[in-house]
């Protein structure tokens, strides 16, 4: 006997025909056994083609959970027809007889009107049955088919079992599949007649194997292995799921690689969703609750939980799953229940209309607020359920606090946003636009200042609005909108001063140093700056900040630098950038720190709050730290590390919102085209200051004071010299106006001077010169002493110059200065070989260029190999590359490199940017003579030629 292939069911259906086969004398009876989706029916109708191709005679049916309360239902489904039309072929045969009075007892009138019949009519009909299968076996073999044994009505079962208990001598085939579900009737007739069945055969799921052969069959082609597991698991080995997947696939295309079982979900046809339902309701209202939270849980949840989503008591729920497990629907596992395979639940969740699963939801977060979850849990849910579930608005704001504390500033926003849509109280409105406002600040500065103005408006308590406000000026300065957040501070300073005096100074300083930005109200400020002593912070919140402002102060008097020094240390005792206390205030610390000749440790404060800013996650903080740091490293001369720096600042401010002509980010990009002049690109360098406007006249910010210096250092560099020296005496005179006119707040006068010589006028130029020497000893730093005695020096030439510069080599060596010190060696150099000092000349052209070469500085590097060869020497640009000629970072980013470590990966590891490690790595690259990774670790290796 041979039958049609069952593509995933072969060796079950050659085991089913085996038993049918040679079976003419004995009835055979066999049951399919399998949960749903298996392929029981699809086994039946296999079966059942092969049987007809020997001319059998078959009868079906199929059990149906909505007509198993019908009367006989399954066996009118089997035998009306065929009484009725033996009956009218010939009605005097025997078969006729037993057939007409089945054909009146199973009569469409008594289907229509479901007249139960009588007991005696029940006999008669299971007796005329009977002798009506007798009658059909009479020429060959009967094949009985009934799928869905489980929905059969109870008087069908008992024919059933009437006919099996007398059918072993007849040419009778009994095929039946049993699939999940209890019968609505009860189990007691199911069991008796299951008893009867001589062979039973289960359905598993299908391995790894079949699943394979299946995908080929309905796809049309090999597929590869990886993909038939992921198949497997997704489906779970469930022939049904497993079809509709892949037919799904072959309608859209889609390539059969190598893909998770996760990424296979989305082929999932509607019809499943609606199919698994429908059969979950047969297992009765309870279990479709339950699967419904199960769904919206993602698949997999302890079945407490579970029970308090549905709103099913744990003993139902228990019994729910119990039965699914049963069906192969579901699965228990480690810490619950599951779904059995990511199908089902992903079918199953797409079934969920919008408004059962906000319910949903819902239940889940009250549930989890219930037994004391943590709050993400509860807020995750919220986000999703309808509005007014109690305490929901405080819940999501605790949860976005949590994540700004993550670092997660986008969860948070979200969270907020959803808070807000609660019906809230003024207070509470204004408390969670304030939190939203901050956190928007990682994203979207303008945006943030729309929340924070309002949050402001709405709020009554003195610490939040003092929170408020500076966080909304700040914003305001990032934005360049400096008098609307001067007005800020000013008009809440004066508010708070009657109920809380400390707040209301912590908002005057932040007016003040905002003030003293601009010269439009420096002036108007400075009285109340010279009152102001650190007593008045009277130990509270304002005393740090208000040390960093008298720091500046100090710094604009030209006071002792060990004072400048003592107030920044306690201004940032707590770091640039303090929790729920940043300002920019801080920065000026930082800054004046620089002035002060304590660079060094300036860069130890920047370097943390970079760390600091990637560790919360805060896109403003970090760009404010890093954009610090890039100032400092260019006052130190490390021009590589400034460019990478300025580089990363200007891009974490792009992303927040904030343009490149803005004060924060011209701050960047000043450093970004000092950094660029001093390695000879001054094309790059002109490209930003266009980029920037920077090109014409510039507003009053004191960070255009340093951008004149940069100009003009960039009119020199182009061979405009005059416009040159016209940008350093105007960035001289707006510093002088803010009392700003120390040696050590920008070297204008150096410049000036320098450029002066340049076009021969030396007056000009000595006056200017010795103007900032006499500064610089007055101010008592080396750094700038040396700085300022390099250009008197140059300025001077001769023997006597040449004097001058030697002891600035002397005095800059023992510093931080690294760029200053390699000019001051070059043009020592330069001027030692004019006046006949030779090996005294090589060698400090040997140092400039050595040093000027590992900060990145090239036209230093460039002059002093061009005096080299003026004496007669003939250095190999080559001579400065190789291992030795790498800065420290760009040495340390090389080795991470080399170990294998990716570009985010070690800007993480030494919480720098992306955008840092890059501009290391491609320098590192050039010095090293490679083209990329691959010889990294092979040229580290190398000692340096020489």
């Amino acid at each position: 006997m041979t039958a049609p292939v069952l593509v995933g069911r072969e060796r079950e259906l050659d085991a089913v025909m085996e038993l049918f086969g040679g079976q003419t004398g004995n009835g055979t009876a066999v049951l399919v056994q399998g949960q749903a989706g298996s392929g029981k029916s699809a086994l039946l109708r296999a079966a059942v083609e092969g049987i007809r191709r020997e001319g059998d005679t078959v009868v079906s049916a199929s059990g149906d959970a909505l007509e198993s309360g019908f009367s006989f239902g399954v066996v009118r489904q089997m035998f009306e027809h065929l009484a009725v039309r033996a009956a009218e072929n010939n009605p005097q045969s025997t078969l006729s007889g037993h057939a007409a009075r089945a054909a009146q007892l199973l009569g469409p009138t008594r289907a229509r009107s479901r007249e139960l019949p009588t007991c005696g009519q029940d006999q008669e009909l299971l007796g005329s049955l009977y002798w009506l299968v007798v009658n059909l076996t009479a020429n060959g073999r009967l094949l009985v088919v009934i799928d869905d044994l489980q929905w059969a009505d109870a008087d069908s079962l008992r024919w059933l079992h009437y006919l099996l208990r007398r059918a072993g001598s007849l040419p009778l085939v009994v095929l039946a599949s049993l699939g999940p579900g209890e019968a609505p009737h009860g189990g007691e007739v199911t069991g008796a007649v299951l008893r009867l069945f001589r062979h039973q055969l289960t359905l598993s799921a299908l391995e790894n194997d079949a699943v394979a052969a299946v995908a080929q069959d309905v796809l049309g082609g090999a597929v590869e292995e990886s993909f038939s597991a992921a198949c497997r698991i997704a489906t779970g080995g469930n022939l049904f799921l497993l079809h509709a997947l892949l037919r799904t696939m072959r309608a859209s295309r889609a390539t059969p690689g190598a893909v998770t079982a996760a990424e296979l979900t989305r082929y999932i046809p509607d019809g499943v969703g609606r199919a698994l339902r429908s059969l979950i309701k047969d297992f009765g209202p309870d279990a479709l609750a339950v699967a419904e939270a199960l769904a919206m849980l993602g698949g997999r949840a302890e079945a407490v939980f579970v029970a308090g989503v549905a709103g099913v008591t744990e003993v139902a729920t228990q019994d729910v799953v119990h039965a699914l497990v049963q069906a192969g629907l579901m699965t228990t596992c480690e810490g619950g229940v599951a779904f059995s395979c990511s199908v089902i639940g992903a079918a199953f969740a797409d079934e969920l209309v919008p408004s059962r699963l906000r319910e949903l939801h819902a239940r889940a977060a009250c549930h989890l607020l219930a037994q004391g979850a943590p709050v993400e849990e509860s807020a995750a849910h919220l986000l999703l359920a309808p509005l007014g579930v109690p305490g929901a608005a405080e819940v999501l704001h605790t949860a976005a606090s949590q994540a700004m504390q993550r670092a997660v500033p986008d969860e948070a926003i979200t969270l907020l946003r959803r808070a807000l849509r609660e019906p809230l109280d003024d207070e509470s409105r204004a408390s969670l636009l304030i939190s939203l406002g901050k956190a928007e600040l990682a994203t979207s500065v303008p945006a943030a200042v729309r929340h924070l103005q309002r949050g402001l408006e709405l709020s009554r308590d003195a610490t939040e609005r003092t929170t408020a406000a500076r966080t909304l000026a700040g914003a305001l300065f990032a934005l360049d909108r400096y008098a609307d957040g001067l007005t800020v501070l000013k008009s809440a300073s004066a508010a708070l001063r009657p109920v809380h005096a400390a707040n209301a100074l912590r908002l005057e300083v932040d007016f003040l140093f905002g003030s003293v930005s601009q010269a439009a109200s420096v002036t108007a400020v400075l009285p109340r700056l010279r009152e102001l002593q650190l007593s008045d912070a009277d130990g509270g919140a304002a005393e740090r900040p208000l040390a960093a402002l008298l720091c500046l102060r100090a710094l604009m008097n030209g006071d002792d630098p060990d004072e400048v020094v003592a107030f920044a240390r306690q201004a940032l005792s707590h770091g640039l950038n303090p929790p729920e206390d940043e300002s920019l205030v801080y920065s000026g610390a930082v800054l004046a720190l620089g002035s002060a000749g304590q660079s060094e440790l300036a860069l130890t404060y920047a370097d943390a709050a970079v760390g600091e800013a990637r560790d919360r996650g805060s896109a403003f903080a970090y760009a404010y730290a890093v954009s610090t740091r890039a100032g400092v490293r260019c006052r130190l001369g490390q021009v590589l590390e400034c460019q990478a720096d300025a580089q990363a600042a200007l891009e974490a401010l792009g992303e927040i919102g904030i343009d490149l002509s803005n004060s924060h980010s011209v701050a960047s990009l000043a450093t970004l085209m000092d950094a660029l002049i001093k390695q000879g690109k001054p094309d790059e360098a002109a490209a930003l200051l266009k980029q920037g406007r920077l090109t014409g006249d510039l507003n009053g910010h004191w960070i255009n004071d340093y951008v004149l210096l940069v100009r003009g250092r960039l009119r020199v560099a182009q061979g405009r010299t005059r416009d040159g020296l016209a940008d350093f005496l105007l960035s001289g005179r707006r510093t002088c106006a803010r009392n700003l006119a120390g040696a050590g707040v920008l070297p204008w006068r150096t410049e000036a001077a320098l450029a002066h010589a340049a076009l021969g006028e030396g007056s000009a130029a000595l006056a200017l010169a010795q103007e900032e020497l006499e500064l610089a000893r007055h101010w008592g730093i080396p750094d700038f002493e040396g700085i300022a005695l390099r250009a008197l020096g140059v300025v001077t030439g001769g023997t006597e110059g040449f004097a001058m510069l030697r002891d600035a080599v002397q005095i800059l060596e023992g510093t931080a200065a690294k760029y200053s010190y390699a000019q001051a060696s070059a043009d020592c150099g330069a001027h030692g070989r004019k006046a006949g000092k030779l090996p005294q000349a090589r060698i400090h052209l040997q140092r400039s260029v050595s040093v000027a070469h590992q900060i990145g500085a090239a036209v230093v590097a460039e002059h002093a190999l061009a005096e080299l060869r003026a004496l007669g020497d003939r250095p190999r640009t080559r001579a400065f590359h190789g291992v030795d000629s790498l800065t420290p970072t760009e040495r340390r980013v090389a080795d991470l490199a080399a170990q294998g470590m990716t570009n985010r990966e070690i800007s993480q590891h030494l919480f720098v940017g992306l955008r840092t490690v890059e501009v290391h790595l491609t320098n590192a690259y050039g010095k090293l003579g490679i083209n990329g990774r691959p010889g990294l670790a092979e040229a580290l290796s190398r000692t340096d030629e020489r």
